[in-house]
């Protein structure tokens, strides 16, 4: 579809239901990856495929509290400055309140769920340790190419199967279907991260881009992927969230 059309449909679409996110999400994130991604090789001496960490805060004393944050683009800090997304943004509040926290970026710019599920493995025993806990955020992409709702549920429950079976908390930041799919393939996208937190007694934040989308104060020039200070908004509304879900409420 020309991306002339997407803006016309895009801006016909209530602010909250992220179609403008998500759509174009894929065009400019999702691009340089093929749906199907071959398995990651097994884990041996390989270098873990995550982001190199770039603390800007110092980590307070205590015990380090571990964390992987898994997800697509806005985990990676898609056209953001090393340093700047959101994995790094939460780990210098959280040290900010005194928590030691330590967040492995683990984000790849255009995975569906699918290519999520294919490396969450790999990733986890690539971790110095087990972690205190995953951050996990995908289906942004599954949106993208209106992959069936049942498909994505499959893929989120085998990654929470196996976060339970290592024994690791999971908190899920959610994603939310735009309106222009209908009623009812909304109605059971967005019921999928709902329905896991329960399932699995995860904490949930319903959808990530809640209170940043659609503001072109707090989105780069795209009008998809949050700028810095669109990272700041998110993640000050993420931080108490995950501070709770780490069992240190402020």
């Amino acid at each position: 579809m020309e991306t002339n059309i997407l803006e016309k449909q895009m801006r016909r679409w209530p602010l909250y239901g992220g179609g403008l996110a998500l759509l174009q999400a894929g065009l400019l994130a999702g691009c340089d990856r093929t749906p199907e991604v071959p398995a990651p090789p097994p884990a041996t001496n390989a270098v873990s495929p995550v982001a190199a960490q770039v603390a800007t805060t110092p980590a307070p004393q205590g015990p380090e509290r571990l964390i992987l944050a898994f997800g697509d683009s806005l985990y990676a800090g898609y056209g953001l400055d090393r340093g700047q997304s959101l994995p790094d943004t939460l780990q210098n509040r959280l040290r900010n309140d005194g928590i030691n926290a330590t967040i492995v970026n683990a984000g790849v710019s255009g995975d569906t769920s699918a290519a999520g599920r294919q490396r969450f493995a790999f990733a986890l025993d690539n971790m110095k340790r087990k972690p205190d806990l995953i951050l996990l955020g995908l289906g942004g992409n599954d949106v993208l190419r209106q992959i069936s709702p049942d498909e994505t549920r499959a893929n989120m429950t085998a990654m929470m199967d196996e976060a339970k079976r290592r024994g690791i908390p999971v908190m899920l930041t959610g994603m939310m279907a735009p309106p222009n799919l209908g009623p009812e393939y909304s109605r059971q996208f967005n019921g999928i991260w709902t329905d896991l937190a329960t399932s699995y007694h995860a904490t949930l934040y319903p959808f990530i881009l809640d209170g940043v989308i659609g503001d072109a104060a707090l989105m780069q020039a795209d009008h998809v992927h949050p700028n810095r200070t669109g990272v700041d908004r998110i993640a000050a509304r993420v931080a108490p969230v995950l501070e709770s879900a780490l069992g240190q409420p402020r």
